[in-house]
């Protein structure tokens, strides 16, 4: 372990960012994601980087799909209705096999909503948000410290199975200022011969999404699904607390959330009503394997900053075998302590 520094939440997405290789930024500041690419103007000429404000949120991730076709790890960063605006993007450097990182500093919604924390675009990361038969690998962190681990296992996932991947955080902890351990940290990026770097006598690559055969385009499309069949097998994470033996109640809650719902744990189980909690990391692939002991569970408890995304995943992981409740808040408001642990009282 290294010496603790403190740092906020946007600041350490760049930070990990430049540790984890990355040489190129290109995005468009929005609240409360804007302290990132801040931080990033200033540090990432220092390391012989480029950054970038391009034009638009269009133009941005445009410009991240050219710099991973010459095999540079590249990230661009919004919030929500930027997200929106880079989907069909997106869908393009999915289509094209292409490693990104694409940050999403959540605020709520729909529309241009507010400033203030959300996790409402669940749906929009996990489900694909733009056109097509893709997925995204999505990571959601729940402290400071993981926003630098995560910020790192993104890139290297991108780059193991040549597809994008979203870090999905929520605004509170962009703002949120912890202290972080850096840690003694290398990048291991791989050779990526497929990169349009210029023939130079060799045959030449060509990277695209589009096919005008179908019988090609299905052909690409059903490799894909093989690909994302391993990412769901291999790239399932998680964390548990105390969902034990005792546990008779279950709640699942994700991000920021999952650190009130640790309270309501410690508070429910002083009353006597045994509770546990899953902590999804990764929400695509969702960690459908941590459902798979639920015997002593009478009842589990979804809880988002949201009016019920995740949820839906939930159900599909139980399929059936124990009754799934929710209680969210939306707008920018967020669940207490007490109001899950009422909710918990109501169904228990």
């Amino acid at each position: 372990m290294g010496e603790k520094i403190l740092m906020k939440g946007n600041e350490a997405i760049g930070e990990a960012a430049i540790s984890a290789g990355c040489r190129c930024f290109f995005g468009y500041p929005i609240t409360p994601q804007s302290e990132l690419p801040a931080f990033l103007a200033k540090k990432m000429p220092l390391v012989g980087g480029v950054f970038l404000q391009a034009e638009s949120e269009i133009a941005a991730i445009n410009m991240v799909y050219g710099a991973a076709s010459a095999g540079v790890r590249v990230m661009t960063s919004s919030s929500s209705p930027g997200i929106s605006l880079k989907q069909e993007g997106i869908s393009y450097i999915a289509g094209a096999e292409l490693p990104v990182l694409i940050c999403n500093v959540q605020r709520a919604g729909p529309g241009l909503g507010t400033i203030q924390p959300s996790q409402s675009d669940y749906f929009q990361a996990v489900k694909g948000g733009g056109h097509g038969d893709y997925r995204l690998i999505v990571l959601s962190p729940s402290s400071v410290q993981e926003v630098i681990d995560l910020i790192r296992l993104g890139f290297d996932l991108a780059d193991k199975y040549k597809t994008p991947a979203m870090f999905l955080a929520e605004g509170m902890l962009g703002q949120l200022m912890e202290p972080v351990d850096l840690g003694d940290y290398k990048p291991n990026i791989p050779d990526k011969p497929w990169a349009l770097t210029g023939c130079k006598g060799r045959e030449k690559n060509i990277v695209t999404s589009l096919w005008i055969d179908p019988e090609e385009l299905e052909r690409h499309n059903l490799e894909l699904q093989k690909k994302y069949a391993k990412i769901k097998e291999n790239e399932q994470r998680w964390e548990e607390f105390k969902f034990d033996d005792e546990a008779e109640y279950l709640i699942v809650a994700h991000g920021t959330m999952a650190r009130i719902a640790k309270s309501a744990v410690i508070k429910a189980r002083e009353e006597g009503i045994k509770t546990g909690l899953i902590r999804p990391i990764s929400l695509w692939p969702y960690p459908e394997k941590a459902f798979a002991n639920l015997k002593n569970i009478k009842k589990i408890l979804v809880v988002e900053m949201s009016m019920g995304q995740m949820v839906e995943d939930v159900r599909l992981s139980v399929n059936g075998r124990v009754p799934v409740e929710f209680f969210g808040r939306a707008g920018g408001m967020f669940p207490t302590v007490n109001q899950i642990l009422g909710k918990l009282r109501e169904i228990k």
